[in-house]
């Protein structure tokens, strides 16, 4: 039997992992969820000794089941091959008493590969068995890591064209050089006079404009995305917690059925959600730590109840994380709600009319196995410079925001419970970030003279994708108002 998928906003007909898969987001501007999570049917030992892509295929078949064994099997060894620089896929390295789950071995050094690498494979099969003739336009707002990975999953893919926003001034030198040095025909890229949340509004905006979306069918063309509010983006992603939790029993690092504490860096809250649904199909996962920067909306709405995006908007080293909607976190209020659509979507519309909201007791009850942190700047630059210093091992700015939570949770609880940290990006793509809160002597030296010093003092070998962009050239130059975004979609594809 098919598993079904619902919007989190109305009680419309439910609809295959295909569909949602190439819609992304719901006709009343909801997510979709699955209507129910569904439960492992291996063992833990018997996930233990599966490789990645095998794992992956047993995770995925449980949610996608519309899907056929050949063609999601297809999808995956496409998705999982040689643009991953380590055979594990997600290796996990012990330091300082955690295990950092490294996600960030793929073509564009971020987690977000783990996901986008498939993705475009599911949509295109996807829209194979729903006998679509459009071309789809995956419409997409970054806060650095996704564009470029959705970028490079769907260039020169047949059938698509890909439109990524990013704020211009709120992405790392790196970060902007992987996605403006984008080959392929189908790829645009816009730079917008504005921040993180303003790309996402307007992405948001323009999936629900029944209008716009009346007019590029005229043309041939049907949005879809690639963030994280895509169920297609959020399946591949409980993977990795599924594939760590059985290496690390492989391993004998922990007994079978040994709780484990699991640390993300979030600011979207798509990466941490995926580790909660992993929880629910039977990982045995205690507290789920979630770890915020200087924009801490998320730690204070887990101390408080209260959703209040009414606040300061702060540049931080750590910009992916730089988000003040938070948008998965619909997924998971659906579900503290007991699924009812109507209370999730009476909250979602304060947040856009009032800027806040505010769960009840009974919802906060229900959220339990959730704690929350955040690090400020100098304690996120302290807590590179420490581990490294300790151990040898250095970090990204994101994931130091993790450890550093991790850190002082520990001190405080004095939980010693085995802890996963999502280390979601290499420290090469933050490279002056990481280099000046090891040692502010590096400070004068330039973008890609930080890359040859990071590479000599952490011993590691200095990515592909940072190679490639040393010397390539810029292919995408459009930058407009956040208030032009339609404009600049209308203009590219009419």
């Amino acid at each position: 039997m098919n598993l079904m998928y619902q919007s989190t906003r109305s009680n419309s007909e439910p609809i295959t992992a295909s569909k949602a898969i190439l819609k992304g987001l719901a006709d009343d501007g909801g997510l979709y969820v699955p209507k129910s999570i569904p439960k492992l049917e291996l063992s833990m030992k018997e996930l233990s000794d599966l490789n990645y892509q095998q794992t992956a295929y047993e995770v995925m078949k449980l949610f996608l089941t519309d899907f056929t064994e050949e063609e999601l099997k297809s999808c995956i060894e496409k998705a999982y091959d040689s643009k991953f620089d380590t055979e594990e896929i997600a290796p996990l390295v012990k330091a300082d008493g955690a295990y950092y789950l490294e996600l960030f071995h793929g073509a564009t050094i971020a987690f977000k590969d783990m996901a986008l690498s498939i993705l475009p494979h599911l949509l295109t099969t996807a829209a194979k068995k729903n006998q679509v003739q459009d071309e789809i336009v995956i419409l997409t707002a970054t806060s650095g890591d996704t564009g470029k990975a959705a970028l490079a999953g769907f260039a020169d893919v047949e059938g698509t064209k890909i439109i990524v926003f990013y704020p211009k001034d709120g992405v790392s030198v790196v970060q902007e050089k992987q996605m403006v040095t984008q080959k392929g025909d189908n790829t645009y890229v816009i730079g917008i006079r504005g921040n993180f949340d303003d790309a996402q509004n307007g992405v948001k905006a323009m999936f629900n404009n029944k209008e716009l979306g009346a007019k590029l069918k005229e043309k041939g063309y049907q949005f879809s995305s690639a963030n994280s509010i895509n169920i297609g983006r959020l399946v591949p992603q409980i993977v990795y917690y599924v594939y760590s939790y059985a290496n690390l029993y492989k391993n004998e690092e922990i007994a079978e059925g040994e709780k484990i504490n699991v640390v993300v860096p979030t600011g979207n809250f798509g990466n941490i959600l995926a580790a909660y649904y992993a929880k629910c199909m039977g990982v045995p996962i205690g507290k789920l730590l979630c770890a915020s920067n200087d924009n801490k909306v998320l730690f204070d709405f887990f101390q408080t109840g209260i959703y209040n995006k009414n606040r300061e908007f702060i540049l931080t080293s750590s910009p992916s994380m730089d988000i003040l909607i938070s948008s998965n976190l619909e997924r998971l209020i659906f579900q503290i709600a007991g699924e009812d659509a109507d209370k999730t979507l009476e909250l979602m519309k304060a947040l856009s009319t009032k800027g806040e909201y505010e769960i009840t007791e009974e919802m906060k009850f229900r959220m339990q196995e959730f704690t929350a942190g955040y690090a400020a700047e100098a304690e996120t630059a302290e807590t590179i410079k420490k581990l490294y210093e300790k151990t040898g091992y250095v970090i990204d700015t994101h994931t130091a925001v993790a450890a550093s939570v991790y850190n002082k949770y520990r001190t405080q609880t004095g939980d010693t419970s085995k802890t996963i940290i999502a280390s979601t990006a290499s420290p090469y793509k933050f490279a002056r970030s990481v280099m000046n809160a090891v040692d502010m002597k590096y400070d004068g030296l330039g973008e890609f003279e930080l890359v040859d010093e990071l590479s000599k003092l952490s011993g590691t070998d200095i990515p592909q994708a940072i190679e490639e962009i040393k010397t390539a050239a810029v292919l995408h130059t459009r930058v407009c108002d956040k208030d032009k975004m339609q404009e600049t979609v209308e203009n590219i594809l009419m």
